[in-house]
């Protein structure tokens, strides 16, 4: 017979007995599905394929609007495009002032005075006789073409090249002679008169938006600082001051080799004794704006016209207009446009196209500072974020 038991044994028996039957038996496990979050109703709204199709007519409809919008102030925003450019263009300027001891306001009031100081100087000594050879040059187009055949330089090319020179002048004349022409450059007169008025308007305008652009461009270039995170606001400052700098130089280069192309044309039509020699300084600068090749372009029309007065002369002027332009391209260009950004020759070419199919002379200016920025954006930006991926 067993000896009786414990009952306090028993019950740490009992309780040890269900800690192990604790411990093996598996634990229950539930597996609870996490709820998809509810969808947008404008999202669930857009799986309806009418409701797509009306939000797309919604958006055509609204970029319609936006864009007639714009169009309809492409003048206003032309003239804002200008005059930023403009201060851009003249902000070196008034910094390197400030650091000769000018206060900023002071440095725009120099700066603008002698802007206007050339403007007068222009209109005083320039647009008057520009005016005239306008009247002159148009009134001595016929007498011209009908000369071609007795000048010198046609009775020494060959029998061919003389028919189809012949056949070309011909047919200038008759355009020249036909009263629709006549009735088109009369009706262009008038067009290019009321432009003349609209662009003195417009100047005005482009003057003020200047000058409040040159007085508080620190204050927007800190404004413009604060739209983004503040980790990269000493980046953005530093590439806004990279491109300001960068668009300045090549406009100011820009205009500067342009003045020295119509200074250069000037001397050498009076020199030489070339008619129409301030109305051919005035297309040398306009021409010569547009980047790389105006120079070229301006050599080739320049020599076509200096023909008339004789091939000798002719010859005299592209001698000395090439050798200008070597003296421009390898001592004169370097040192202007030090500062600018180098940018390939295709890039130049097809940015001046660009540039004047969509603002004219204001977009071949444009163009070269506006390539240059974007270039700096690639490859500051752009192209060390694509190098940083595997």
């Amino acid at each position: 017979m067993s000896p009786a038991s414990d009952p306090g044994e028993s019950e740490a028996q009992i309780a040890a007995e269900s800690d192990g039957a604790d411990q093996t038996a598996p634990a229950a496990s539930f597996d609870v599905e996490a709820e998809e979050p509810p969808r947008s109703r404008i999202l669930a709204a857009l799986d309806r394929p009418l409701v797509s199709a009306f939000a797309a007519t919604l958006g055509v409809l609204g970029a319609v609007v936006i864009g007639s919008a714009i169009g309809s102030i492409s003048s206003i925003l032309v003239w804002i495009i200008l005059g930023l450019f403009l201060a851009i263009a003249l902000d070196p300027i008034v910094r390197l002032l400030e650091r000769k001891g000018l206060r900023r306001g002071a440095g725009i009031a120099v700066v603008f005075g002698a802007f206007v100081l050339l403007v007068v100087v222009f209109l005083v000594f320039m647009l008057p006789p520009v005016v005239n050879q306008v009247g002159e040059f148009v009134a001595a187009i016929p007498d011209a073409l009908a000369d071609v055949g007795e000048t010198e330089w046609f009775a020494g090319l060959s029998p061919d090249l003389q028919a189809a020179v012949a056949a070309a002048v011909d047919q200038i004349e008759s355009a020249v002679r036909d009263p629709a022409t006549l009735a088109a450059v009369g009706g262009g007169i008038l067009v290019f008169g009321a432009g003349v008025a609209a662009a003195i308007s417009a100047s005005l305008v482009v003057v003020a938006l200047t000058l409040y652009f040159l007085a508080s461009f620190e204050a927007m270039k800190e404004a413009f600082y604060r739209l983004a995170p503040a980790r990269t606001r000493p980046r953005l400052a530093d590439m806004t001051e990279r491109i300001t700098t960068a668009v300045g130089s090549s406009l100011i280069g820009s205009i500067t080799l342009s003045a020295l192309n119509a200074g250069t044309v000037l001397v050498l039509h009076l020199l030489i004794g070339l008619p129409f020699a301030a109305l051919m300084a005035v297309i040398a600068f306009v021409v010569t704006l547009i980047p790389l090749f105006g120079s070229v372009i301006f050599l080739v029309f320049g020599t076509a016209v200096a023909l008339f007065s004789g091939p000798d002369k002719a010859l005299l002027f592209l001698i000395a207009y090439l050798v200008y332009i070597q003296v421009e391209s390898y001592i004169i260009s370097p040192r202007v446009m030090n500062r600018a950004i180098a940018i390939p020759a295709a890039l130049v070419l097809i940015g001046a196209m660009i540039g004047g199919a969509l603002m004219g002379v204001l977009g071949v200016l444009v163009a070269l500072p506006v390539t240059a920025s974007i270039l700096l954006i690639l490859r500051e930006i752009v192209v060390p974020k694509q190098d940083r991926k595997i």
